[in-house]
């Protein structure tokens, strides 16, 4: 019986360029020869990816940060700079692919909550085929990829494939924001703890097993990504089990970037907050103390980023 592996090798082999992509749900971003062609011409009659001499290619998970390339680690860099081939996330900045080399293979398989994304496995699966074809491979994410990023899954299926991947940390979107508010989120006189929570479950709805009691303890501060769609129950939630309707909230969205916007506020306002962004860009909500500020009103608007690197 076939593997899975050896099965999507022959699918690659007789997909047109179109059909592939298609299968995929992909897009390429290169100037260079299509995806499909280039492994039509690694894959054998076997269907499987031979590989290049007697060595396997690499594969290494790159955070790529909030956008800005100057938050880029050096190590993240050089590993853009020196891939073969890319596989990224729909939030990775333009700016940031335009530093691969030229003739590098620049595909997103990004995914976006309520959009039409590439499948886990289908990503899983492309890694192995370059890393087969002896080729270098970033997969590169958005932010830091060991925090909701799905890098646990990636790391797995390459273990089991006999891949020893390597992961490049980066600057996750919490960080970024506490910087552009000018702010510490374990501010000793605040907070005693902090904790990143997803807004986002498998199902599409707001995780039913966050522990809302902590979330609600006045000295800590808590980071929601991909929560701002549920930013009404949040609030009701917390205020619910006796966190102060006034508890600073922080909103914000393409941080570091040429557009970026953040905004502070309170619990209470914290819908009527997140409904004035753009919510075709993702937002992370930050809740607690620390995001107070007595010398901005409340939801007042901040646009300037830090730095300027990312230019559209």
């Amino acid at each position: 019986m076939q593997s899975d592996a050896t099965t999507f090798s022959q699918q690659i082999a007789s997909a047109s360029d179109r059909s592939l992509l298609a299968m995929l749900g992909l897009a390429l971003r290169t100037a260079a020869a299509p995806v499909a062609a280039m492994l039509k011409g690694s894959v054998d009659k076997s269907g499987s990816m031979p590989k290049v001499g007697k060595q396997r290619g690499r594969v290494t998970l790159v955070g790529a940060g909030p956008g800005d390339p100057d938050l880029l680690t050096i190590k993240a860099l050089r590993a853009i700079e020196t891939a073969d081939v890319i596989l990224f996330d729909a939030l990775v900045s333009d700016v940031i692919l335009g530093l691969a080399r030229r003739r590098a293979k620049l595909i997103c398989v990004g995914k976006r909550g309520g959009r039409p994304s590439c499948r886990q496995d289908n990503i899983n699966r492309l890694m192995v085929e370059y890393a087969n074809a002896g080729m270098n491979i970033v997969r590169l994410k958005a932010g830091d990829p060991a925090i909701f990023g799905r890098t646990g899954e990636e790391m797995s299926y390459l273990e089991a494939e006999g891949l020893k991947a390597k992961i490049v940390p980066g600057i996750t979107a919490a960080s970024a924001m506490a910087a552009e508010f000018g702010i510490s989120l374990t501010h000793r006189n605040h907070a005693k703890s902090v904790r990143f929570a997803t807004g986002h479950s498998k199902n599409g709805g707001l995780p039913e097993d966050l522990n809302w009691q902590a979330i609600a303890d006045p000295s800590a501060t808590t980071v929601f990504y991909m929560g701002a769609p549920f930013a009404a129950e949040i609030s009701k939630r917390l205020v619910a089990l006796g966190m102060p309707k006034d508890t600073p909230v922080g909103v914000a969205s393409s941080l570091s970037r040429s557009n970026q916007r953040i905004a502070r506020s309170t619990l209470s306002e914290l819908a009527g907050t997140v409904a004035a962004f753009d919510r075709t860009e993702p937002l992370i909500v930050g809740i607690g103390a620390v995001y107070a500020d007595d010398s901005l009103s409340s939801s007042e608007q901040i646009h300037e980023p830090i730095s300027h690197g990312d230019q559209p």
